[in-house]
């Protein structure tokens, strides 16, 4: 979106390309704003119905960043005419059921012939404009909390090479279908200063548009929630292309010395309907991780900011890769 030009000011618009976001915002009265955002991709999973319950989990969760409550949907699809139709209703049932958990109508959309099959959804929620959460409001001393654990794109990577096991998979698809919506109304109740949902920069590059140029990440490596076998997959050179895209850009930002290698490349791994990544006061801390863990075993403390220059200084750091569901 950095090439696209900002247009003309609206004072209506409260989060646009000037200063880009999760989401898009736009009040319409005092205390009601649209929350707009869309995503899409091509299938990450064997199982069509799984695949739309992903990408249209994955499309919601922008808005629940934003501290927002999605509302309605426009399916985007791109199909080749020679791949089989049922499959495609398949693809639209999955996004359908994840949309009925969230309370979300489909009220439309579009498709188009492709060669290469793209299923998401154009999504619309509201909040309050007072409400907002945006990426960028921490300070420093507040607490990082992440709330799904990581290594989606290594594993749905190593689904394509058939190398992937069944623990893996398993756990991939239920974090990757598991709405963000709890975790959005626990940080909504509780009160944050900041938050984003981690998807294809990865856990680093998501923390460091937090940090801005003001604030340092001080992590803990060994604290952070995996799924099972990403850190194994790692060693083993299962690497999306995005994910090693992500830790060449992103690490001139990172100081991890002493990590270990194949732990720091799932830190860097894009993620797909990844968890959201929170910062809060730390007298805070505690309540907002307690109501997290009433619904999920991965939410975990995962370090603080500091004043600092828009680094992630890391510690600690072990090679064990079975670290889900630790808080």
């Amino acid at each position: 979106m950095k090439h696209i030009p900002a247009g003309p000011g609206d004072p209506a618009l409260l989060v646009g390309l000037d200063e880009p976001d999760d989401a898009a915002i736009y009040r319409v009265s005092d205390d009601i704003a649209l929350v707009q955002t869309v995503d899409f991709f091509t299938p990450i999973v064997d199982d069509p119905a799984t695949w739309g319950a992903i990408a249209a989990t994955n499309a919601l969760s922008d808005v629940y960043a934003m501290g927002g409550t999605p509302r309605t949907a426009l399916n985007l699809v791109a199909w080749p005419r020679d791949l089989d139709f049922s499959l495609l209703g398949a693809v639209l049932r999955g996004g359908q059921e994840a949309c009925e958990r969230a309370g979300v109508s489909i009220v439309g959309g579009h498709s188009i012939d492709d060669p290469e099959p793209k299923y998401g959804l154009a999504v619309t929620g509201l909040i309050h404009p007072d409400e907002v959460i945006t990426k960028t409001g921490a300070s420093p001393g507040a607490v990082l909390v992440l709330t799904k654990a990581l290594g989606t794109g290594i594993i749905s990577s190593a689904i394509k090479r058939s190398t992937a096991s069944n623990e893996s998979i398993e756990a991939a698809i239920a974090t990757m279908t598991t709405l963000n919506q709890a975790a959005c109304e626990a940080m909504r109740v509780v009160g944050v200063q900041a938050a984003t949902d981690v998807t294809g920069f990865s856990l680093i590059g998501h923390l460091l548009q937090m940090l801005g140029r003001n604030l340092d990440a001080h992590l803990d490596a060994e604290a952070i929630p995996l799924l099972p076998g990403a850190v194994e997959l790692a060693r083993d050179g299962v690497i999306p292309g995005g994910s090693a895209r992500n830790r060449s850009s992103q690490s001139p930002r990172v100081i991890a010395e002493g990590i270990d290698d194949a732990l720091l490349s799932v830190l860097f791994d894009a993620q797909t309907s990844g968890g959201l990544l929170i910062a809060v006061s730390p007298d805070k801390a505690p309540d907002l991780v307690d109501r997290m863990a009433s619904f999920t075993t991965d939410v975990a403390q995962i370090g603080t900011l500091g004043e600092g220059s828009g680094r992630v200084r890391l510690r600690g750091g072990s090679s064990d890769d079975d670290r889900s569901g630790d808080s």
